[in-house]
């Protein structure tokens, strides 16, 4: 793919702005809140946005092109079920108890409502995850950038990383949070055009109706067995593994997209912050799923848009995105195209950062090494993370190189960590009788159950490492029934233990359960201002999609 000189402009220009957010922004950050937590006075657009673009990292925008050419309209179910609800349920019942306890983190929540093994547990695997993954995002990147247009895998990470820096070491979260507003703009307008060019020249809806297999067409038809469908998944993997455990676990107690949320003005912009965000999500795929299935009709209609092959002799459907990019875009808009993966990858690689700072300084720093120091003195830790989370990230990203199968670990990791932790916090907000013990042998059992489950399974030639007893259709379909499994074994675990042991008196968990917490009256009148009603309109028309998609 080659770029000339307008293209190169484009991406320059993109960088100038990140850069410059930051530099403009640095005035107002003097203190470790202002540096962490933006100092709670973010706009609700501005958080709403935000919230949605933290999770627009390498994994979304090119991973679910991948996964629409893969597995086709059966992608969607990671938005309308994996998502839409999630995000309702907790702007609606979880962000009182985050945004009211005033947590500075989702670990810190944990202390409070529980002890301190089972924030630092917490704290700890949080901090890995997210460097882990920001190291990933920025391998991504390198990588696309060495194969698609040739330049050098050392260059590209280091000035990735560079750029995301100096934006967030000179603003801080809240440099991060407008520029994923900015990133989320480039996104959509980068990628849209694509989806409209590709159904243009394969002729419409109808054009992809006759070209692509009916079997990847349809979001519910096929899930009665996992042979009838290219995902793999049964119905009650996808609904229960997928649905509830594996959706409600990120978007609920994930530090990472729950961080925009906590930055609101008040309680009430924190609640409305998900349930806004969840609109744009709903219709997401047809930014981010649609190109995978529109390549899939490009193939059968013309010659040049045939995918890679990897080392395996598979299909490379990571190069979905490159390709329709490089045979559909002229010069000019091909540079806002690769603005907008650079973008994607960039918001994923901060995101994940300034979560890492403000876990590592309050969570980890301050709840163990100095107790007592001053704001001054946690600004500069949090200072000292940040350039801590970038060197890591770029470790992370040449290990990673070493690696064929790392993208696919992640999100293995991913979801046999956060399974566990939403049962914890499923059962700490709506159970009193749940103690500190119970959830921090809930959380250990919940994810060594996980980690057999995966040895004594295979799934795509991956797992099976203790022995095979059972082989899964995909390893999509294993990871949402290890979300399951983790999650029983957590809750089960949890509960004895619970039961066992002496829980903390009523009075010090006001605020922090949900029997014991006075119930918020919204004074809004309207009904589209109040979050619940916001709610209940943005499942009706998900619920609506699911039917005309049946």
């Amino acid at each position: 793919m080659k770029l000339e000189l307008i293209d190169y402009l484009i991406i320059a220009i993109y960088f100038v702005f990140v850069i410059g957010i930051g530099f403009l922004l640095k005035r107002q950050v003097k203190s470790a809140n202002d540096f962490l937590m933006s100092n709670r006075n973010i706009p609700l657009w501005i958080t709403s946005l935000a919230f949605i673009s933290a999770n627009l990292g390498a994994q979304e925008v090119l991973g679910m092109a991948a996964n629409g050419a893969k597995y086709g309209l059966y992608t969607v179910h990671f938005y309308w079920l994996g998502a839409a609800l999630a995000m309702i349920f907790l702007g609606v019942f979880m962000m009182p108890f985050y945004y009211g306890s005033k947590a500075r983190s989702v670990p810190e929540y944990l202390k409070l409502r529980f002890d301190e093994k089972t924030r630092t547990f917490n704290a700890f695997g949080f901090a890995a995850m997210t460097v882990f993954s920001s190291g990933v995002s920025l391998y991504a990147l390198a990588m696309l950038m060495e194969v698609i247009l040739g330049w050098n895998f050392d260059l590209s990470i280091w000035i990735s990383a560079l750029v995301v820096f100096g934006y967030i070491f000179m603003g801080g979260l809240t440099s991060a949070v407008y520029n994923e507003v900015l990133q989320f703009f480039l996104i959509v307008l980068g990628i849209a055009p694509l989806v409209f060019l590709g159904l243009h020249k394969v002729g419409g809806w109808e054009g992809i109706v006759a070209n692509v297999q009916d079997a990847k067409l349809h979001v519910w038809k096929g899930l009665d067995d996992p042979s009838h469908n290219p995902m793999g998944v049964d119905a009650f993997s996808m609904v229960f593994g997928l649905g509830f455990v594996l959706a409600f676990g990120y978007w609920c107690t994930d530090f990472l997209v729950v961080q925009r949320a906590m930055i609101s003005k008040n309680l009430s912009d924190a609640q409305k912050t998900p349930i806004i965000a969840a609109i744009p999500k709903i219709l997401m795929p047809a930014i981010v799923i649609l190109p995978g299935i529109i390549i899939l009709a490009l193939q059968n209609k013309f010659l040049g848009f045939e995918l890679p092959v990897n080392a395996n002799g598979d299909a490379n459907y990571n190069m979905v995105l490159p390709i329709l990019l490089q045979k559909l875009y002229p010069n000019g808009i091909l540079g806002v195209g690769i603005t907008a993966l650079i973008a994607s990858f960039m918001s994923g690689m901060a995101g994940n950062v300034t979560a890492f700072n403000t876990v590592w300084t309050f969570d980890i720093y301050q709840s163990h090494i100095k107790k007592n120091g001053s704001e001054k003195h946690y600004y500069y830790v949090g200072k000292i993370a940040t350039v801590a989370g970038i060197l890591i990230s770029i470790l992370t990203a040449y290990v990673a190189r070493g690696f064929n199968n790392i993208m696919d670990l992640l999100q293995l990791v991913f979801s046999f960590v956060n399974a566990p932790l939403f049962a914890t916090f499923f059962l700490g907000m709506f159970w009193k009788r749940t103690t500190g013990h119970g959830a921090f042998w809930g959380l250990i059992f919940g994810t060594a159950a996980a980690t057999i489950t995966h040895g004594l399974t295979v799934a795509e030639g991956k797992g099976g490492w203790i022995a095979n007893i059972h082989e899964f259709y995909s390893g999509t379909s294993q990871a949402f029934n290890i979300a399951w499994i983790s999650f029983l074994v957590c809750v089960v675990v949890t509960i004895v233990i619970s039961l066992i042991t002496k829980p903390k008196p009523e009075e010090e968990l006001v605020g922090l359960v949900y029997s014991l917490t006075p119930k918020q009256t919204d004074s809004n009148k309207i009904w589209y201002k109040n979050p619940l009603w916001m709610g209940v309109a943005v499942l009706i028309v998900t619920i609506v999609f699911n039917i005309i998609f049946f």
